[in-house]
This record gives C-alpha cells, sequence and structure tokens, in this order.
C-alpha cells in the first residue's frame, strides 16, 4: 500500500468526517472507495468519448458505403 500527503478544502473534510461518523467507516477506507468510485466513473467517461469519436467515424463510412449501394441499384 502507499502512504499519501493529501490537502482537502475544510469544507470538503468537515463534511466526509460527519459521514464517516455516522456510516461508522475509518477516513482512510471512505477515501479509498470514494477514489476507486470516482476511477471507475472517470474510466467510463473515457469509454463513453472514446466510443462516440469512434462511432462517428463508422457512421461517415457507413453513409458511403449506402451511397455506394444506392447507385448500384439505380443502375440496375
Amino acid at each position: 500500500m502507499k502512504n499519501l500527503s493529501l490537502k482537502m478544502d475544510d469544507a470538503v473534510f468537515n463534511e466526509t468526517e460527519k459521514i464517516i461518523v455516522r456510516i461508522s467507516k475509518n477516513r482512510n477506507r471512505y477515501i479509498n472507495e470514494a477514489v476507486e468510485f470516482y476511477n471507475l466513473l472517470q474510466k467510463r467517461r473515457i469509454i463513453s468519448s472514446q466510443l462516440q469519436k469512434e462511432s462517428k467515424l463508422v457512421r461517415e463510412e457507413s453513409m458511403k458505403v449506402l451511397e455506394e449501394f444506392e447507385k448500384l441499384q439505380d443502375a440496375d
């Protein structure tokens, strides 16, 4: 496990302290779970962004193929 020094805004720290007391969880575990959750959220956003870009590329190519098929049908 890695040691980490962390500076946190006072308001965020105070809110965190209130929550961990209510849920009976130590601060270290709570912050680890929060970072893990945030990492998953960011990974999903990255994948979503990549998917949108790739879908756009595929859409453009698909439209070109569709136009070619229409030309073939029109020729018949």
